[in-house]
């Protein structure tokens, strides 16, 4: 059993971050009609035929949503976080097989004629919450294989059965709660490993159309930006400058003999040499790791041997795993295509529509690309290009400082929690929050691959606003009762 709270909700809930909440769905509704709006069939922002209409009817019932999500006891999304995460993962596998194909996707469930529901946005604030309660169990700790494992499975089956529903975009949102599971712990190289990973793809990729000797061109800048970490890891975990200097200044000295070598005219294959610098690493390496019998020397050996293999698995990765036109958007997103009429079509005009902007911006309802319909999805995945193009420079700025402070407030809310649960559930939000953010802003101006995913509270739909709103809100409920914790 447990006992009921009763805060009252004017003096302890943080009125900061709903003054925030507030002030972005407004701004969402006011950018969605503005890029809904037409001069020739011009509607009232209240007329609820129109977008800018019905977004105004998703506001109000978030509104209320969110004031009977502050009115039910805190405890209850801790006792039932395993209930509410079981009742999402058979909503989501009943979608892969209910849902209607919706433009290759199978994401969205239909109640009425005029209404559909996406699971796939709500199951995020379930899995958060599951998250919470697993990592407040008692005596818990993370760092062993059973929880580790329990914990990727938790993660890993939502975003299974949204990557069948076709949603990759909604899918990767999941894989944010690394960084909640840094804070709780995690180590650091987890991280950096997974940002190798990424950066090795994105140079294997970019640069596997011309080769240097045996190898690609991405394959030869791997290996050398392989070498250079190398010797930074025996730096940070070693401490160790003789070993870090002596594979930095062996590299140079092999890649120097080489390039001496062709002044006298000697035929040199630079990918042999940069494989021979490798290996000749990766020896080094293991002596070492034999002689002082530590872990730090043997990992980075691993390391150097594992991002090889990668690397050259990048194009089979590419070609076989990943679907035409995902290939497409990555080539459009490298620069290695432009496609200005088909993937990079959306990209383009809305990069014309936020340059156009300038400074100032055109004025509200007076931005032409929007206006004339060159940017397909602007009311929703594309949002921020009408921003951009009708507030400038200047109104994209406000908005990502919106976006910022509600992060920030979000981050410290889940600092002051007195238990895990608390903390682990507020972090969750924000690493959501901040990965929308940085994905849609980043595929709104070419810096990240269009995976279609929604500005929160921006753009226009009711699943994505409800989603949000139930997510923001549990959190300002659980901070609520902080003191009683």
């Amino acid at each position: 059993m447990y006992q009921r709270e009763d805060e009252n909700i004017k003096k302890s809930l943080d009125w900061f971050t709903i003054a925030l909440y507030m002030i972005l769905i407004l701004g969402g509704w006011f950018s969605i009609y503005g890029a809904s709006y037409q001069y020739e069939h011009a509607t009232s922002m209240f007329d609820l035929s129109g977008r800018a209409g019905m977004q105004l009817i998703w506001m109000g019932t978030s509104v209320i949503l969110g004031f009977i999500i502050l009115k039910l006891d805190s405890n209850l999304y801790d006792i039932l976080a395993y209930y509410i995460y079981a009742a999402f993962i058979l909503l989501l596998l009943a979608t892969v097989f209910l849902a209607t194909d919706i433009r290759g996707s199978r994401s969205w469930l239909k109640i009425t004629n005029s209404i559909q529901i996406q699971p796939a946005e709500f199951a995020k604030f379930a899995v958060a919450l599951a998250l919470a309660r697993f990592l407040n169990s008692y005596n818990f700790k993370l760092l062993t294989a059973q929880n580790l494992s329990i914990i990727a499975v938790m993660i890993l089956v939502p975003m299974a059965l949204i990557m069948l529903q076709k949603e990759t975009g909604s899918a990767l949102v999941y894989t944010v709660f690394i960084l909640m599971l840094y804070r709780e712990g995690l180590p650091g190289i987890i991280l950096f490993l997974g940002l190798s990973a990424v950066v090795l793809f994105v140079v294997g990729l970019k640069y596997s159309e011309t080769d240097i000797g045996i190898i690609s061109t991405g394959e030869f800048i791997s290996i050398i930006l392989v070498i250079l970490v190398s010797a930074i890891l025996v730096i940070s975990y070693r401490k160790d400058g003789i070993t870090a200097r002596n594979i930095f200044l062996g590299a140079v000295v092999i890649f120097g003999i080489a390039y001496l070598l062709t002044l006298i005219d000697v035929p040199i294959d630079f990918g042999i040499v940069a494989l021979v610098a490798l290996a000749i690493l990766v020896g080094y390496l293991l002596y070492l790791a034999k002689k002082h019998w530590s872990k730090v020397y043997m990992l980075t050996a691993v390391f150097a041997l594992g991002s090889l293999l990668f690397v050259s698995s990048v194009d089979y990765l590419f070609t076989d795993i990943m679907q035409p036109h995902q290939q497409m958007r990555i080539k459009v997103t490298l620069g290695m295509e432009e496609d200005l009429m088909g993937a990079g079509y959306n990209v383009n005009q809305s990069k014309i529509a936020i340059g156009s902007g300038g400074i100032l911006g055109k004025g509200y309802l007076n931005g032409t690309q929007t206006k004339l319909k060159y940017v397909p999805e602007q009311d929703t995945d594309f949002i921020f290009c009408t921003v951009g193009e009708e507030q400038g420079f200047v109104g994209s700025v406000l908005v990502l400082l919106l976006f910022l402070a509600l992060i920030t407030r979000l981050i410290y809310l889940a600092e002051r929690q007195k238990n895990i649960f608390g903390r682990v559930y507020g972090y969750c939000v924000a690493c959501i929050f901040l990965f929308h953010l940085a994905i849609n802003i980043g595929m709104v101006i070419g810096l990240t691959p269009v995976i279609g995913i929604p500005l929160p509270f921006f753009s226009y739909g009711g699943s994505s606003l409800w989603g949000f709103t139930i997510l923001l809100f549990i959190f300002l409920r659980i901070d609520m009762a902080r003191k009683r914790r």
